[in-house]
């Protein structure tokens, strides 16, 4: 029995990106085709290999099995097809950590997912003016930059509420500054913020400075103070501020800025947009499965 490896290479894609219409954007193609692939697959095999939902896909236990399978299979394909040494396919990515945050390695297993066998992939994170300087200095083919306000560049994956993050039973003291966790004064998530409690009347103090997110909700949670941030930088935490009756966030957009020059930068370049969206559409993920 012969199995279609464009198939299993969408099955691979739709497995990660937990999304038929994602993984067909990764892929360059539509999500009909995908389905209609997939199911395709399925009868091969003789096994469903996908739960369906209106919002998500997910590997069966026959799925689950299937997938290392089906990836060592493409693996080993894609080798043979290299007689010759070539040139590694090589794509840097500049990046707002408040864009991504703990959701790093999601975004990575897609695009391990997408990218040619023995690509490098380069990242660099700071704040969203840095990662925006990088990209117009040529020193990235890609950045992803987190926008308070509309703009007229790049392309808008979505929007990713923020929130107030910190100590499950965090309580504030009446009268008392809000303790600020943030990135530092350069921060825009920190100046919406700031902008946000005086316009509610409520004062405020610095009580923590991160130099990641990673080690900004660690600071939080910790109980250090209370951090403004994204649900994807935070990694799903709870937005705690309705409970301490701080004022809501505004929403801000995440925005990509791309070069697409050859054809393997216009697919990744696909394949991470794909994957930021899917990220941006997950509700109810945990930290625990990195989804």
């Amino acid at each position: 029995m012969m199995l279609d490896l464009e198939s299993v290479r969408l099955f691979v894609l739709a497995a990660e990106y937990g999304n038929l219409t994602r993984a067909a954007e990764a892929a360059g193609t539509v999500q009909p085709v995908v389905s209609q692939r997939l199911k395709a697959l399925e009868a091969r095999l003789g096994h469903r290999l996908l739960e369906r939902t209106p919002r998500l896909v997910r590997p069966t236990a026959a799925g689950t099995a299937f997938l290392e399978r089906a990836r060592a299979l493409l693996a080993a394909h894609d080798a043979a097809l290299r007689l010759e040494e070539a040139p590694a396919f090589r794509f840097a990515l500049c990046a707002s950590d408040h864009a991504l945050g703990l959701g790093l390695e999601g975004l990575f297993r897609r695009l391990r997912a997408a990218l040619p066998p023995g690509a490098i992939l380069s990242l660099r994170t700071g704040l969203s003016r840095e990662a925006r300087a990088g990209f117009e200095a040529g020193d990235c083919d890609a950045a992803l930059i987190r926008r308070e306000a509309a703009g007229p560049d790049g392309e808008v994956l979505g929007q990713d509420p923020l929130g107030w993050r910190g100590a499950a039973g965090m309580r504030l003291a009446p009268g008392e500054p809000v303790p600020l966790a943030t990135l530092g004064p350069a921060c825009g998530v920190r100046g919406a913020a700031i902008r946000a409690l005086d316009r509610a009347g409520l004062p405020w103090r610095e009580s923590f400075i991160g130099g990641s997110c990673a080690a900004l909700l660690a600071g939080a949670e910790a109980g250090l103070g209370i951090a403004p941030m994204g649900r994807i930088a935070a990694g799903g935490a709870p937005d705690l501020g309705p409970a301490l009756g701080l004022p809501a966030l505004p929403p801000s957009e995440i925005v990509l800025l791309a070069r697409t020059g050859s054809p393997a930068l216009a697919a990744a370049t696909r394949a991470l947009a794909a994957g930021l969206r899917a990220s941006l559409g997950e509700t109810g993920a945990s930290r625990a499965n990195g989804r």
